[in-house]
């Protein structure tokens, strides 16, 4: 299987295991009262499944843009740039004064 593949199966996996906990806190907290309404309900497990679902293709969207975004080269040699006091030069500006009216 070729690395990025794998790679990215990875970090699906991560993702919906991101998710799974992320739903567990939710429900542990009883945020806006979801769980009362999904155990409540007769149609909560299907619930329960897409709110872990489309979590976890957020999460897990996230995770591989985080991964491939950290492997990238660390720039060498030094971060900063020129400082502006030794960028700006001053400079003579000569203006002859203008004839009187």
């Amino acid at each position: 299987m070729p690395k990025l593949i794998r790679l990215y199966i990875t970090q699906v996996a991560i993702g919906f295991v991101i998710s799974a906990v992320f739903v567990a806190l939710l429900l542990v907290l009883n945020v806006a009262n979801l769980r009362g309404l999904i155990f409540g309900s007769d149609s909560g497990l299907i619930a329960l499944g897409m709110i872990w679902f489309m979590n976890g293709i957020v999460f897990a969207g996230v995770q591989f843009a985080w991964k491939i975004m950290s492997m990238a080269e660390k720039p060498k040699g030094p971060r900063r740039g020129t400082p502006v006091a030794h960028a700006i030069k001053p400079t003579l500006i000569r203006q002859e004064a203008g004839a009187k009216r």
